[in-house]
């Protein structure tokens, strides 16, 4: 592939991690940060991560490609006036929730210059240090509405992914975000809830370090993840998350019912049945 200027808008866990495969896999001719956070512009440069950092109309005047890995809502605050800012560039974001923003450039008429992704790798950590060399590999990438994206901007995005180790799926924008909701965001919701019930019922935090298992720390570890990336995606998905979220609130208390009544035979069914996973998740 020939090697592109790159610009990365939000060089924190996943555009850092970008970054790194951009330059592991020499796709980058130069990567230049763009950075709203002045800590994590100083980090990105010393951990090397982009060549410099610029402001956001610079960094599109002398980059051939645009990655945004920001936040949703930054996102749809941004992308329309990158769009219009842009001649042949490709533009890309990373983002985890699509009807919204794909919504937001439906008559836009340089709509074809922007691929609407979604990496399904992060981690419960946030900023430049939390970069992973080798982050994508074999991970799966979203492409969404790439039939409304210009064949070239297409071609060279896909080839990125590829390059750097991702297998790619495509899929209209809305079955995305149900998908979404029902693998990603409930498990997020799911842990967040679970650290704040701990946290009010146990009020010795010695006693939550010595005595949490391993399985308590792998349910728990994505409490720890961004409030400023994750409201914004709720709140994006909110028809999903709520659909979702009522069905394990159903689940819940079929839990809670079972043990109320001490009813073994359906408490044991219900563990058979959520044991069926296995044959999805090895």
């Amino acid at each position: 592939m020939e090697r592109k200027r790159i610009a990365i808008v939000g060089v924190g866990l996943i555009g850092g991690s970008l970054a790194i495969q951009l330059h592991e896999k020499k796709l980058s001719a130069k990567l230049v940060g763009v950075e709203a956070n002045s800590l994590h512009a100083q980090q990105a440069i010393k951990l090397d991560l982009v060549d410099e950092i610029l402001p956001l109309r610079e960094a599109i005047e002398q980059s051939d490609v645009i990655v945004l890995a920001i936040p949703v809502d930054k996102l749809v605050e941004l992308l329309p006036s990158i769009i219009d800012q842009v001649g042949q560039q490709i533009v890309v974001d990373l983002g985890s929730t699509k009807s919204q923003v794909i919504e937001l450039l439906k008559n836009h008429p340089k709509r074809g210059r922007y691929v609407a992704t979604h990496p399904m790798w992060g981690t419960e950590y946030s900023g430049p240090e939390a970069a992973v060399r080798g982050a994508f590999e074999n991970k799966a990438v979203i492409i969404c509405n790439a039939e409304e994206s210009d064949a070239d901007a297409l071609e060279w995005v896909k080839g990125m992914y590829k390059k750097i180790g991702m297998h790619i799926l495509e899929m209209e924008a809305k079955a995305h975000d149900l998908h979404a909701a029902y693998v990603s965001h409930i498990s997020h919701i799911t842990s967040f809830a679970l650290a704040n019930t701990v946290l009010e019922k146990e009020k010795e935090e010695q006693a939550i370090f010595e005595l949490a298992s391993a399985g308590f720390e792998s349910t728990v570890r994505l409490a720890k993840s961004n409030p400023a990336m994750w409201v914004p995606i709720f709140m994006q998905n909110k028809e999903n998350v709520l659909d979702v979220l009522k069905e394990h609130i159903a689940q819940l208390s079929r839990f809670k019912e079972s043990i109320e009544k001490e009813d073994y035979e359906y408490l044991l069914r219900l563990i058979e049945d959520a044991n069926k996973i296995r044959r999805i998740i090895k």
